[in-house]
């Protein structure tokens, strides 16, 4: 199955875990955050990476931003079928979490990679997209959607 693929652990449950983190944004309870925690802790397997590139329209040199690495080194995890760190696998995680928010918040993928791609006047002229790279910035752009979910805008 996917997951025997994707991690190489033979607890499965766990792993299930991120997968499910990756498309439910906030129906995670406590256990299973305690279970995705200690999935990530173990990292996440370039394969599931790769998929998420199939689903999620950021390139690859995006991708070497949001997590702080090289283009390179995401060549060598490909070639050489390695794990992210946990501190990389936390950061797709939240970021795939905060794509599937935002596809919902926006209704639609190409609304929302508009949104992300457009300076925000309530966020200071920013660019959301530009915030992906740091947990805080994850955080601001979960907060604004949330203001928009609302229908508060200012």
């Amino acid at each position: 199955m996917f997951y025997r693929m994707a991690y190489n652990n033979k607890d499965n449950t766990s792993h299930n875990i991120v997968e499910e983190a990756m498309v439910a944004y906030n129906t995670i309870d406590d256990l299973n955050t305690l279970q995705l925690i200690s999935a990530l802790k173990k990292g996440i397997r370039y394969s599931l990476f790769k998929s998420l590139l199939e689903k999620i329209p950021f390139s690859l040199s995006e991708w070497s931003a949001f997590l702080h690495l090289s283009e390179r080194t995401m060549q060598r995890y490909k070639k050489e079928k390695k794990s992210f760190d946990p501190i990389s696998s936390e950061r797709i995680v939240a970021i795939s979490m905060l794509y599937n928010y935002g596809k919902e918040v926006f209704g639609s993928s190409n609304d929302f990679n508009t949104w992300l791609q457009t300076k925000n006047i309530a966020m200071g002229g920013i660019i959301p997209k530009d915030l992906l790279d740091s947990s805080f910035g994850i955080s601001l752009i979960k907060d604004e959607l949330t203001r928009i979910e609302h229908g508060v805008l200012a």
